[in-house]
């Protein structure tokens, strides 16, 4: 991922707010040491912000789009209180399997159920009835539309949806493969969608704020 924000005022970001605890930080280097893709992690400066916002709606029942080591599902799930759910999508089954064992060592981890295979299989599945409060999208661009779209109805009004990546590195301006067009053509939906309410915030990599009417 290339960086928009320049490091040091990245830096300057991270040394003056809430850090991250010690097992997020353990998560993180053992991701950049291990896992193939380690820059798909948010990091500190973003997971911070997911527990802030988390916190601030008030969310008992949220949904993750994109699992990947479990460093943003903690974040969220800290910030939910103990009746509270946190429901994530997994992909890959070895990173299922290193962020199960994150969560196992967490007070937070037994509110999380981590549910494996496409993530929009895994929605169709769901019951009607489920409903969320907060979704975080990260996680294949090209279905960033389909994903949006799929958890709408689901969002209580007033719910919040945050996407990552809505900046892709700065491609969003000069788009030329699939996953650059994806991104502009999600971006342009939402703007579009009267149901909702966006900002996008220059946070790392670009991340998205919709709010449900």
């Amino acid at each position: 991922m290339k960086a928009i924000v320049p490091k040091k005022i990245e830096d300057y970001c991270l040394r003056h707010g809430t850090p991250p605890g010690k097992l997020l930080r353990e998560i993180e280097m053992y991701t950049r040491k291990y896992v193939d893709y380690p820059q798909m992690l948010i990091g500190p400066h973003e997971g911070t912000l997911l527990t802030l916002l988390v916190r601030l709606t008030g969310a008992r029942r949220v949904l993750e789009i994109g699992t990947f080591t479990g460093y943003s599902a903690l974040c969220m799930a800290e910030a939910i209180p103990k009746s509270g759910r946190l429901v994530t999508c997994e992909l890959q089954p070895d990173r299922a399997d290193i962020a199960r064992s994150f969560f196992r060592r967490s007070p937070h981890g037994r509110k999380i159920k981590l549910l494996l295979g496409p993530a929009l299989e895994t929605l169709a599945k769901l019951p009607r009835a489920t409903k969320f409060d907060f979704v975080f999208i990260d996680a294949d661009k090209e279905n960033y539309a389909n994903y949006y779209e799929a958890v709408l109805p689901r969002l209580r009004p007033g719910g919040l949806i945050v996407a990552d990546n809505v900046l892709w590195s700065g491609r969003v301006l000069a788009p030329k493969d699939k996953s650059d067009r994806a991104i502009v053509a999600f971006n342009k939906h939402v703007r579009r969608d009267p149901r909702v309410e966006c900002v996008i915030l220059s946070v790392r990599d670009g991340v998205s704020l919709i709010r449900k009417r």
